[in-house]
């Protein structure tokens, strides 16, 4: 897992080794029941078998945005002006920070090694419906809204022009820093940013520019967003001014579409991509899922070939969830 997030070192991966053994123990307990609804965080791991290694990661966080830790953002928004004297109409951008206290479910820490990219497998793709699947699974555990928050084009040591522009004046912190506490601790955010809209013109045209864009490593991930139903909400990051997308949990394709069908073996590569989930009750992991293609047989009924069987670990004749890409 360190290995994993030494490549980004985000905020919800950070590539420390306390940090990552906190994020197991609670993904571990999340999928357990054993902590309440709103602070459970689900961490899903992409293996190589056959190198018995991790190579991806993803998550889920049940809810970003209570009472004791609200989601914080920037609503990006126009401030109309028109002069009689004039007659000069003027349409000006403004930042005004924003609270959520009883906010939606967020998904990140999407992170797949640079070798595995680009592939014929589409494990990217896998890491990311997976979410989605699981969603479907157990709706009752999770909001009607989902959130994810993408990275913005960041300078080449990983600061945020946005940030040293207007949050490090603010708060006297550095992008890491003010970023890593913000984990857990948002209070400094309410206490020193100003409640008043901010003028994006009073900004450097360089950090203007940047301003609810997506970085050229996360335009793939933007893409798969908006092909299965999320829309750019006109909030960014108030750390680093990337843009936030939201979508009606019921409405996300993923969601929507999955269903489940029983497995018959079935030899050959199968016609249609999907993600497949299964239980595995009483065994370790209790949930495992695949990426690969299947055969629909019937109505309710899908093909597996024997080594997709024996990846997920189920049976002939045993029921899935799944949902087409």
């Amino acid at each position: 897992m360190l290995a994993v997030a030494e490549h980004l070192d985000t905020v919800n991966l950070p590539a420390d080794r306390k940090s990552i053994e906190g994020l197991l123990d609670r993904s571990q307990r999340s999928f357990a029941a054993e902590l309440p609804i709103v602070d459970r965080e689900f961490l899903f791991v992409l293996e190589d078998l056959a190198a018995k290694r991790i190579i991806g990661t993803s998550m889920i966080y049940a809810q970003h945005g209570t009472k004791r830790a609200p989601h914080i953002f920037f609503r990006v928004e126009n401030d109309e002006r028109y002069s009689v004297t004039l007659d000069r109409y003027m349409v000006h951008q403004t930042l005004r920070i924003g609270y959520n206290y009883n906010g939606p479910t967020e998904i990140g820490g999407l992170i797949l090694l640079p070798e595995y990219r680009r592939n014929t497998d589409a494990l990217g793709k896998a890491l990311s419906y997976v979410r989605f699947l699981y969603m479907r699974m157990h709706r009752e555990l999770f909001r009607d809204h989902v959130l994810s928050e993408l990275l913005p084009p960041l300078g080449d040591d990983g600061t945020s022009k946005l940030w040293e522009a207007l949050g490090r004046h603010f708060t006297g912190l550095t992008y890491q820093e003010a970023d890593r506490l913000s984990k857990d601790n948002k209070e400094f955010i309410h206490a020193l940013f100003p409640d008043d809209p901010i003028h994006t013109e009073l900004l450097p045209e360089d950090v203007r520019a940047i301003i609810g864009q997506v970085g050229e490593d996360t335009r793939g991930v933007e893409k798969m967003l908006r092909r299965i139903g999320f829309e750019y909400a006109e909030q960014i990051d108030p750390f680093d001014g990337g843009p936030h997308f939201v979508a009606t949990t019921n409405d996300i394709s993923v969601v929507r579409d999955a269903k489940e069908a029983i497995v018959r073996a079935h030899e050959g590569e199968g016609k249609r991509w999907a993600i497949l989930g299964h239980e595995l009750v009483g065994a370790n992991p209790a949930f495992r899922a695949i990426g690969t293609r299947v055969t629909a047989l019937e109505s309710g009924v899908i093909g597996l070939s024997e080594d997709a069987r024996r990846r997920l670990a189920i049976e002939d004749g045993q029921k899935v969830w799944l949902s087409y890409g």
